[in-house]
């Protein structure tokens, strides 16, 4: 797996937290209720912890080409984006409460994500 791969979703999620940040600062703040921006400021923290995450991991793979272990960390950093920080960008948007009920997925995937980083960053050769 290409490390630039992990490095240019990084950097594209990093953007996305920076621009989906200043839309909830200044675009939302007249909006949504402090409960609900709160939701989506959570999301916005952890998908930019993730974008970061997502750097590390190519990062990792530059030293590590062939770790699978550390790849799949990737694919779940990204995968625990779509399913935690997007789903709460939806329920704080929409006021859905059964997507909430996806959050504690992206939350697995993400640390099963971290967990496969530091397992496949020990093994790897």
């Amino acid at each position: 797996m290409s490390p630039k791969i992990f490095l240019t979703l990084g950097a594209v999620n990093a953007f996305l937290c920076v621009a989906l940040g200043a839309f909830g600062a200044h675009g939302l703040k007249q909006t949504l209720s402090a409960d609900m921006l709160a939701v989506y400021q959570t999301g916005v923290q952890y998908h930019f912890y993730h974008a970061l995450g997502l750097i590390a991991v190519g990062l990792v793979l530059f030293q590590f080409p062939a770790s699978k272990w550390v790849a799949l960390s990737g694919w779940l950093m990204c995968a625990g984006i779509v399913l935690f920080s997007a789903s709460l960008y939806a329920l704080s948007l929409t006021g859905i409460r059964g997507l909430g009920a996806i959050t504690p997925l992206g939350g697995v995937s993400f640390l099963t994500a971290w967990a496969l980083l530091a397992y496949g960053s020990w093994t790897a050769r």
